[in-house]
């Protein structure tokens, strides 16, 4: 018996035989339900034949029987009627046990999120995105094809987003082209590092979201639930669909709080702080300003993270205020990071060494945190060192800044774009979908081996831009991206090093070594983040206006001698 657990309450499984009835009951299910009918095949036994078995192992049976490739909203309607009724748990089946596992998630589609449901069904090996219109129309099939339709839709409005769509106008402004997207304001991120050191107001890096939607383009103010690709058609909450001639998906990424426990509850009080979140960033802040003496930790969840550098610079600036009142020496500075280097890129390694020595930080690598205790002030991390079998230890604190883990979004993860590990598929180079000539991607979202920075999503939107534009024309791919990003990172207040690197951790510095020396800490660095770089992002990148930025073209492939 092949049974495949959705829930707690449901397990789906192929075809099973009246032996397997008995397994099913040592197995802990308590009612059965055939979604197979009779004589469907030669080999089949009837739902008498497991009904049977299944009152001699004091088991309820239930008989739905569906047509494959036909499921009814009825069916579905059924289906849950029916779960409400048995004893659980349930084990229902038909031939592979699709048919079960689709009546599940229409049934469930009034009371579980659409990724949840899409989740929970992958996770037992049914792809359940073929009925995805359905279950976001809440179990029953739509009546309407597409609610709009545009040349491009972008899904996203962050940073990514905003610029590619300001890129597209630049390049076609007759272009239809939509963004999607629910939040009401956004963010400019890379600030909450200088917040959390008192560096910036917080309401300087927020600002409406209608303030920056593009001229032209179309604000479609809604969360994504699925992806039809098949179709051209992207899934909105309350079953809308929009239709594409061309999709670019740029969602940023997903903060998994609740992968530590008992982080949720304590953040923002308790010493426990993030400069990741715009409401907790002044919170770093006050607990820097206040801390004379005591523990301070800071963590870094394993790779892929946005901002990679973005732990320590918490770390550096905290310890640089310490330093400056004199309070250092009274305060122990622990990071804590799940990797096993400082930095990913070995040449900037040497320059934050002598930070690192500078204000008596202990680097504890291969930590991994996984639970807190706010009001104890304690913090549990495993240890996975090389060649050592795993550990638990324990690390009491004053103050912690917490780097969450981070993962693709839900609706990504589940969706038909993803690969194994959730994350959009693309071509590094191109950024063009693996599968679906018609996809871009960028931005954190993407499975490209960059960091993952606003700078290289400055970067890689006109290249996205370009590449759409060169399709429309029925041309192939025309820009190239080297995989580069850049890492302001502010080791103390007043200087910086501005780490910008590609794929492969090649360096590829923006400015001559005589003004702004990439491997060694700069007051022009500090200068370009504080006075140059929010300017830029507002008034630049949002609007489509490339500085700096020139496409790498891409290379005809050489001639075979």
């Amino acid at each position: 018996m092949d049974a495949r657990r959705i829930t707690d309450e449901i397990s789906v499984a192929p075809q099973i035989t009246p032996q397997d009835v008995a397994a099913a009951a040592r197995a802990g299910f308590r009612a059965i339900v055939c979604n197979r009918p009779d004589g469907e095949g030669a080999d089949q036994p009837t739902f008498e034949e497991i009904e049977a078995e299944a009152e001699k192992h004091g088991m309820k049976a239930a008989y739905i029987p569906v047509v494959a490739g036909k499921v009814r909203d009825e069916d579905a309607t059924a289906f849950g009627a029916a779960l409400t009724t048995l004893p659980g748990p349930v084990l229902a089946y038909c031939r592979t046990g699709t048919r079960s596992a689709t009546l599940w998630s229409l049934a469930e589609a009034d009371s579980r999120p659409l990724p949840d449901i899409l989740a929970a069904t992958k996770a037992a090996g049914y792809d359940m995105n073929g009925v995805a219109r359905r279950i976001a129309n809440g179990g029953k099939t739509p009546t309407d094809e597409a609610d709009a339709s545009f040349d491009v839709v972008i899904v996203g409005g962050g940073a990514a987003g905003i610029a590619t769509a300001a890129s597209l106008k630049a390049r076609k402004p007759g272009l239809s082209v939509a963004i999607v997207d629910p939040a009401d304001v956004h963010y400019y991120q890379p600030g909450w590092t200088m917040v959390g050191a008192g560096i910036f107001d917080p309401a300087t890096t927020a600002r409406p979201m209608g303030a920056l939607i593009p001229q032209g383009v179309h604000w479609l103010k809604s969360a994504v639930a699925a992806f039809e690709p098949q179709n051209d058609a992207v899934i909105l909450d309350g079953c809308r669909v929009v239709k594409y001639k061309r999709l670019i998906v740029c969602p940023g990424l997903k903060l998994a709080w609740n992968r530590v426990e008992g982080l949720v509850q304590t953040l923002g009080k308790n010493g426990v702080t993030s400069n990741y979140r715009y409401d907790l960033a002044p919170y770093t802040w006050k607990l820097v300003r206040e801390m004379k003496e005591g523990r301070a930790l800071f963590t870094q969840p394993p790779m892929p993270i946005k901002c990679a550098g973005a732990p320590q610079k918490a770390m550096y600036m905290s310890a640089d205020h310490w330093f400056r009142t004199r309070r250092l020496k009274d305060i122990s500075i622990d990071f804590m990071t799940a990797g096993g280097v400082l930095f990913g890129v070995k040449d900037y390694v040497p320059a934050l060494m002598k930070y690192v020595r500078k204000y008596g930080a202990n680097l504890n690598f291969h930590h991994d945190l996984t639970a807190i205790d706010g009001r104890a002030g304690k913090a549990w991390f495993e240890v996975r060192e090389p060649d050592q079998e795993p550990r638990t230890v324990e690390a009491d604190f004053d103050m912690i800044h917490v780097t969450p883990p981070q993962t693709a979004p839900d609706f990504i993860r589940v969706s038909p774009l993803a690969d194994a590990a959730g994350w959009v598929d693309v071509d590094q180079t191109t950024l063009r979908h693996k599968t679906y000539d018609n996809i871009w991607a960028l931005g954190d979202v993407t499975n490209a081996p960059n960091a993952k920075t606003a700078a290289a999503a400055r970067m890689q939107a006109p290249i996205v831009a370009e590449n759409v534009v060169a399709d429309i024309r029925g041309r192939a791919p025309v820009a190239a991206y080297n995989g580069y990003g850049s890492c302001p990172l502010t080791v103390e207040r007043g200087k910086i090093v501005l780490a910008e690197f590609g794929y492969g951790g090649t360096r590829l510095p923006s400015f001559p070594s005589w003004f702004i020396d990439d491997t060694h800490p700069s007051r022009a660095a500090w200068i370009l983040k504080e006075q140059i770089l929010p300017p830029v992002y507002w008034k630049a990148m949002l609007k489509g206006r490339e500085w700096m930025i020139k496409p790498e073209k891409v290379r005809a492939p050489e001639a075979a001698e």
